[in-house]
């Protein structure tokens, strides 16, 4: 996908996402423009392991 497709489909997306929502989403991408490449996917893989492990992170919380 080209950049202005990808621009695309998120205006398709925030286009139906909840108002309350959008703020949010603001923030989060004002958040990863000061953010090197590597530090980027570092957090998105931390993000994904923490999404994955929901459950057992909340068991071994318990």
């Amino acid at each position: 996908m080209t950049k202005t497709q990808i621009k695309t489909e998120i205006q398709k997306v925030l286009d139906n996402v909840p108002e309350n929502v959008l703020q949010d989403i603001l923030d989060f991408l004002k958040e990863l423009q000061g953010q090197s490449t590597d530090k980027i996917k570092l957090t998105n893989n931390l993000r994904q392991i923490l999404s994955e492990d929901k459950e057992l992170l909340e068991k071994l919380a318990q």
